[in-house]
């Protein structure tokens, strides 16, 4: 099927959803490491930091299940969730970044004459993705911060997401996902919104197999959005 990408009125959006990892911060080194701090734990062989990578994007209990290789052994898994849990709260901010251009493009959002409503919407677990975003200057201004665990079901389902249009008061074609993996383009195509596809993050290869309505590849490039 031949994907059509529409053109996202940006006079009309009211709520603009950003992905965490890969989307507003580079978080690839502390969860690599602290997925090879469990590896290790356990007496595994370590995994390349590249092939870690590439499970990020569906929750923390989905990156460990993907680095032990799908294991059937359900107290294994709870053991190596709550180890990694544990060495990334203690690690998420050893090396992790915001992306250049993402905090001055923050502050163009929220001082544009539309003023659009800011939330983020990741998988990643909100205790360690608020106390992230408040460490490294993102939570100035943002409407809500939601996680993996706030409800009960993850990114692509939509609930988040529709709860978030709910909360600002707006309708789908006035929203817009933002992020670097199919998991959240899927996410918009579930909820009805905008995507955009962030093509400088951990899964940009995903965005080829679903592509979004607009692919930035730099924080930046929003800012031409905002222009038209």
């Amino acid at each position: 099927m031949i994907h059509v990408p529409r053109i996202i009125p940006a006079d009309q959006l009211r709520l603009m959803v950003f992905d965490l990892d890969g989307t507003l911060i580079d978080s690839r080194v502390d969860l690599t490491q602290s997925v090879n701090a469990m590896l290790r734990h356990l007496g595994r062989p370590e995994l390349p930091e590249d092939v870690i990578a590439s499970y990020i994007g569906n929750g923390a209990g989905m990156l460990v299940r993907r680095a032990l290789g799908d294991p059937h052994d359900p107290a294994q898994m709870e053991q190596a969730i709550e180890y990694f849990l544990a060495y990334y709260r203690e690690h998420k901010l050893d090396t992790t970044y915001v992306y250049p251009g993402m905090l001055p493009l923050l502050d163009a959002l929220r001082n544009h004459p539309h003023q659009p409503l800011l939330a983020v919407l990741t998988n990643k677990p909100v205790g360690p993705s608020r106390a992230i975003c408040e460490a490294l200057g993102l939570s100035e201004g943002m409407f809500r911060i939601y996680g993996g665990d706030s409800f009960d079901t993850k990114k692509p389902d939509a609930l988040g997401l529709k709860t978030l249009l709910r909360e600002a008061n707006a309708e789908p074609y006035q929203a817009v996902m933002i992020g670097d993996s199919d998991v959240d383009v899927l996410t918009a195509k579930n909820a009805g919104t905008y995507s955009i596809g962030c093509s400088y993050g951990l899964s940009p290869h995903t965005l080829e197999i679903v592509p979004p309505d607009l692919l930035i590849h730099a924080p930046s490039d929003l800012i031409q959005l905002l222009a038209r």
